[in-house]
């Protein structure tokens, strides 16, 4: 799941203005969240960004490839990736070190590619176009920003299970780009994200060939997890994640993920739930965790996202996750912030 939404004039204009200050190194995992805004508006962003700054190190930056722009340059002109350069300086300003990810694909529907031409027919990953633009974006991102992190493509085992004809050009459309973002920036470290709920839920156990398909190009071994909506709205237990850290000698990180603490529609919530998913990300995995990002810091108004998301099956998806947050729409704290807080504290002593 990721966030979409509209440009924001005001923000490239007071990005120009902006100092971003260095981001330290630190001990521990890099923790934060994405700066999804409460509502779509100037005001909003800010106030998310600086509560953001008081309770985190990091947000994730993760965008949709803009097609026609890069098909061809990956200097091409772009007031999308404007808009990137501008949310970044504004994150650097209030000390968080931006984690990006490159994604093709609808972050409420990983079956399907996200804002591909008409004109250009049925989406794959063969098509010479699409692979070209993602490669450039990748590659644009990287000489821009010398990121400490970088994902090309998020929650890729969904889209192959659904897609096995176009899985292998995925796959080698990763590999083709990891090998171009390694020759640019070698100490970039890359990976790209898998959706561990379905993965775990799979029949006869983790299908593990989605994921090794991809070695030994995975720096670090990345998940997305949203447990609650799986399991009927429950949190995960004590072997929830047991089989992945045990499947690999590699850091792991999470990209994304939550528990929602209302219910919605669709799924049950309890205020209990984000706390108990979050102390079982820390007792499984933490001390192996290269970063660490929760999905929402503040719970998001779906009557100011409708205009943006369109699509009223999108916006019904975007309902099970809009009460995700550590705060509420209007920024006040929730029980599990403290949780979170405390967590963090603890495992940056462990480094």
């Amino acid at each position: 799941m990721s966030g979409r939404g509209r440009p924001w004039v005001a923000l490239l204009l007071a990005a120009l203005l902006a100092h971003p200050r260095p981001v330290p190194a630190q001990g521990g995992p890099w923790m934060g969240f994405f700066p999804s805004p409460a509502r779509i508006e100037w005001s909003s962003l800010l106030a998310t960004l600086r509560g953001i700054g008081r309770h985190a190190d990091a947000v994730l930056l993760q965008r949709n490839v803009p097609w026609e722009a890069f098909a061809q340059d990956p200097d091409a002109p772009s007031r999308r990736f404007a808009d990137l350069v501008n949310l970044v300086r504004l994150s650097r300003e209030q000390g968080l070190e931006p984690i990006f990810v490159v994604d093709a694909l609808n972050g409420l529907d990983r079956r399907t590619f996200q804002g591909v031409p008409a004109a250009w027919g049925k989406p794959s990953f063969a098509d010479p176009r699409i692979r070209r633009a993602f490669k450039n974006f990748a590659l644009r991102i990287v000489r821009t920003f010398q990121p400490r992190f970088l994902g090309l493509g998020s929650e890729v085992n969904t889209y192959m299970a659904a897609h096995p004809e176009d899985a292998p050009h995925l796959v080698s459309l990763y590999r083709e780009t990891y090998a171009a973002v390694k020759r640019a920036s070698p100490a970039t470290r890359v990976f790209t994200t898998f959706q561990w709920d379905e993965l775990r839920a799979a029949p006869g156990g983790p299908d593990w060939h989605l994921i090794e398909a991809f070695e030994p190009r995975l720096d670090l071994w990345v998940i997305s997890s949203y447990p609650c909506l799986w399991l009927g709205g429950r949190p995960p237990g004590s072997g929830y994640y047991a089989p992945l850290a045990l499947r690999t000698d590699r850091p792991l990180a999470v990209a994304e993920g939550g528990c929602a603490s209302r219910d919605s529609s669709r799924r049950p919530a309890s205020e209990q739930n984000p706390s108990d998913y979050l102390n079982a990300i820390a007792d499984q995995l933490g001390p192996r965790l290269a970063f660490w990002i929760y999905l929402l810091y503040n719970d998001l108004d779906l009557g100011s996202y409708r205009e943006a998301i369109g699509r009223e099956r999108d916006l019904q998806t975007l309902e099970l996750f809009a009460r995700m947050g550590l705060a509420d729409a209007d920024g006040r704290p929730k029980p599990a912030l403290d949780t979170w807080d405390r967590i963090r504290r603890k495992l940056r002593e462990r480094r």
